[in-house]
């Protein structure tokens, strides 16, 4: 059996829920023709770039698939049929990357603290003098 990587996108409008049920589905098919699925990542509602079908946003899903080609065939089959599912890719890889994929390593950073806060005063800047003291260029607007 072959391994893949499956993304697929879900309409705006549907519930967080109804995304885990297509995953559920998705998964059924994938097992009855004995494959297995790895991991599952949820990227939750997420804008896109363009509109699809007059989507601004969509439910993305991410899936780490151990299955002969009939199972991606008939899960891209049902995709296709599905009015929820506006777009999916399936890519074959030589392994299974472990840990958080990139998506949900980018939200990890995102949650750490600021480094601006980290950073210590820096206090007067006293190689300068006082803004008076120091002479005006003039401006190209004031003639």
């Amino acid at each position: 059996m072959a391994l893949y990587e499956h993304i697929f996108l879900a309409r705006q409008d549907i519930s967080a829920q109804q995304v885990d049920a297509l995953v559920e589905q998705y998964k059924g098919v994938i097992e009855s023709f004995g494959g297995k699925v790895g991991r599952i990542e949820n990227w939750g509602l997420k804008s896109l770039t363009y509109r699809i079908k007059k989507n601004r946003k969509a439910h993305y899903a991410l899936m780490d698939i151990d299955a002969p080609a009939a199972a991606i065939h008939e899960v891209e089959r049902q995709m296709r049929i599905n009015e929820d599912v506006l777009r999916y890719m399936t890519i074959a890889v030589e392994a299974h990357e472990e840990g958080p994929s990139a998506m949900m390593q980018k939200r990890d950073r995102d949650d750490r603290p600021r480094r601006d806060g980290d950073r210590p005063d820096r206090g007067p800047r006293e190689d300068r003098g006082p803004r008076e003291d120091r002479p005006r260029r003039p401006r190209e607007d004031r003639a």
